[in-house]
């Protein structure tokens, strides 16, 4: 008998291409959307104050949006504050990519999940933090979780489009919000609608002057989440229902309910984000409450990979970018606004990434430029890299 050969090692070149592979087009993305959003800045500086061209302004307002997030300690800490929510948020909106659903539903899954965990907050507010604190975050996930169980539950029953369902939820939550603030649970002689304050519910501060307790929950939550996807059966599961539904229900799995588990997952997760954002940081809400958390965490999950370990830095990016904001705009005089353009291009630019790699080859087919084994030949390529992509391309 004649001995195993050893396995060939991996070259160092072939894990750097890999990596690559991960970071190129994340990176791409942010390169082109700075580059836009320099130009932006050029352009309505000089329709709006009418100066001198100015070339060397976007790196000014650059200079300041990095001195403001990552210049100082407060700055640090106050990226960091920012990038809680967005990260549990993207991380519910992750999980719904790997299975296969394009959930838009988070921005109602936080603003219940926030209501619920401040209703439980001012309920105990005299009562001891061990026991106000854990009950009020539970009590956001739960609701959360009931919330995207219903859009889980139609698609799983009736096949109904995740997005057409989350969509119209988000307005039935910000109706249910706005309703139960100014009736049972406004606070008594407020000259406007809004909540008690959570008063001992309220998360301790473990950093500076505001880092709240969120923010090891959202540090912890990206591991537990990975470890969730690829190492045990129930995120085998989720991750093979998003490549294939139909091949998962051969081999013995329940599509229909990996996608309510997994909406009642990423709903959790959303409200976990409202509850940790109130609890820590506004402590009461008003009926007028607004964020545009749940939608920025669609951009996170995608320029994350669809990873949790993807999720975490993009969401850090996205935290900077706040935490910046204020100070480029007192320095450089560009509008705060900027940051949710370059957000905005930066998705623009995710999304055309995708529908490049999910379309790759068609026009020119079309176009009689390529032989026609050549596009069966591509489609095949297609429906094998099919499961390394983000699966929102099917939801698109």
């Amino acid at each position: 008998m004649t001995a195993a050969r050893p396995l060939p090692r991996r070259r160092p070149t072939s894990r750097v291409r890999q990596v690559w592979d991960v970071l190129a087009v994340p990176v791409v993305a942010i390169v082109l959307a700075l580059l836009v959003g320099a130009v932006v800045i050029v352009v309505f500086s000089l329709l709006v104050s009418r100066a001198t061209f100015d070339i060397g302004l976007p790196l000014k307002a650059y200079g300041a949006l990095v001195n403001g997030s990552l210049g100082s300690f407060d700055g640090l800490v106050e990226t960091c504050v920012q990038a809680t929510p967005l990260l549990l948020a993207g991380l519910g909106v992750a999980v719904g990519f790997r299975a296969g659903l394009f959930n838009i539903g988070a921005q109602g899954q936080f603003l219940l999940g926030a209501l619920g965990s401040v209703w439980v907050g001012a309920a105990l507010a005299t009562a001891s933090p061990l026991i106000s604190i854990p009950l009020a975050l539970v009590v956001g996930v739960v609701i959360g979780a009931l919330w995207a169980g219903i859009a889980g539950y139609l698609k799983a029953a009736s096949g109904a489009h995740e997005v057409v369902t989350t969509i119209m939820l988000n307005y039935v939550a910000l109706a249910i919000l706005s309703w139960i603030v100014v009736g049972p649970l406004r606070l008594t002689n407020s000259p406007q609608p809004v909540t008690a304050g959570v008063g001992d519910a309220a998360l301790p501060i473990i950093i500076g002057s505001d880092g709240h307790l969120g923010l090891l929950i959202a540090l912890v939550a990206v591991p537990l989440m990975w470890f969730l996807l690829y190492r045990t059966t129930i995120g085998f599961e989720i991750r093979s229902v998003g490549a294939n539904a139909d091949a998962a229900r051969y081999a013995g799995m329940r599509p229909r309910f990996v996608i309510v588990l997994t909406m009642a997952l990423a709903g959790g997760l959303a409200g976990l984000a409202g509850g940790v954002t109130l609890l820590g940081i506004n402590h009461q809400m008003p009926a007028g409450y607004s964020t545009t958390v749940g939608f920025d965490a669609i951009t996170v999950a995608l320029l994350g990979r669809s990873n949790p370990w993807g999720v975490l830095p993009a969401s850090l990016l996205f935290g900077a970018m706040r935490a910046g904001a204020g100070l480029m705009q007192i320095q450089a005089g560009v509008p705060a606004e900027l940051v949710y353009i370059i957000q905005a291009i930066i998705l623009l630019f995710l999304i055309i990434d995708v529908l490049l790699r999910k379309l790759p080859g068609l026009g020119a087919a079309k176009a009689g430029l390529i032989t026609t084994d050549a596009s069966q030949a591509a489609a095949e390529g297609v429906t094998a890299a099919a499961a390394t992509i983000p699966p929102v391309a099917k939801g698109l």
